[in-house]
């Protein structure tokens, strides 16, 4: 996809434009469900944060950041994504009501993307949430803040925030 990037505002809200036609949903879809078969995941599939965010644009999907409060309050967060954390506190303690959480604010039969800082811990949601019934669980790859780089840093190489998706921070 060839993109080119336009700050919306002096905020830290940013906005990507496309100039070639928007991948369909079908097509996202069928690219993250190879993923999970040539991957060998317990859920529905993985796909990259521009694919998730044209998911998202084309309101065929919603996102979930399984994020902590803490990570979203001082690193950000999407806009119009729900929040239903997977750990809690800064000692990442698994939250034992997150599947209750999740079923109380989407319907099982929902296209629903799970998010988080590097897309570890959502991948352990979305296995969890498919084994809970969830029929379309997708793991956002590379998370919010993206991999490590070979200095330890994330917010380097890849995530959400660097392909300048839409994100906003108090």
């Amino acid at each position: 996809m060839n993109a080119q990037l336009h700050p919306q505002d002096q905020s830290a809200l940013h906005t990507v434009t496309t100039q070639t036609a928007s991948p369909n949903a079908d097509d996202i879809l069928q690219r993250a469900q190879q993923y999970a078969l040539t991957h060998t995941l317990d859920f529905s599939g993985s796909l990259s944060p521009i694919d998730a965010w044209q998911l998202i644009q084309q309101q065929h999907a919603i996102l979930v950041d399984v994020r902590t409060n803490e990570e979203r309050k001082f690193v950000g967060y999407i806009p119009q994504s729900l929040h239903i954390p997977w750990a809690t506190g800064t000692a990442f303690n698994r939250n034992p009501r997150f599947l209750k959480e999740l079923e109380s604010k989407v319907s099982k039969d929902q296209i629903i993307l799970l998010i988080c800082r590097s897309g570890r811990r959502s991948s352990l949601a979305a296995v969890a949430a498919f084994n809970a019934g969830f029929k379309h669980i997708y793991n956002v790859l590379e998370g919010f803040e993206g991999d490590l780089n070979n200095t330890a840093q994330r917010n380097q190489s890849n995530g959400w925030k660097v392909h300048q998706l839409p994100w906003q921070q108090d």
